[in-house]
């Protein structure tokens, strides 16, 4: 009999912390920002260029550079000389925040359905902010981690 009380006791103990992990990482962490917080840009001749947007919702978190997420749409067209983002990687967004489909955008991405281009380099160290543009001028914006960093155990 004490046996199952040990086993109903760590499988319950499991199950609370398994539950909690989970709330953490999809709801916890994650703020919704104000729209007019965020100012979406492109990369033009090595500044950025702010874009007219409308739509804007987006999500970020403290507890990690890579946690911004935006979903918004382009009132105009990207200016010419926009610079393109190579190895665009979009990663997954809490289930919440429905409008940032990940697997879709990487599909779309691979396919040229969808075109990459660099936001914000550096915008935290070794992290820049990438956006993906359709041509009906819908855009998603993520963080991704950079090349820059020196590989490890490298002396100068």
């Amino acid at each position: 009999m004490n046996g199952k009380i040990i086993g109903i006791g760590l499988l319950a103990a499991a199950v609370i912390a398994g539950g909690g992990m989970w709330y953490l990482q999809e709801y916890h962490f994650y703020d919704r920002l104000d729209p007019s917080a965020v100012a979406p840009t492109v990369m033009v001749d090595g500044a950025p260029l702010p874009l007219a947007t409308t739509g804007v919702e987006a999500i970020d978190a403290d507890s990690s550079p890579l946690r911004w997420r935006a979903c918004f749409r382009l009132a105009e067209p990207l200016p010419a000389g926009a610079e393109p983002f190579a190895q665009p990687t979009p990663l997954a967004a809490p289930s919440w925040f429905g409008c940032f489909d990940y697997a879709q955008l990487t599909r779309d991405l691979e396919s040229g359905v969808a075109a990459a281009y660099l936001s914000r380099p550096e915008i935290r160290p070794d992290v820049d902010r990438v956006i993906a543009v359709y041509p009906d001028g819908r855009a998603f914006g993520w963080h991704q981690m950079n090349d820059k960093t020196p590989e490890r155990g490298v002396m100068d």
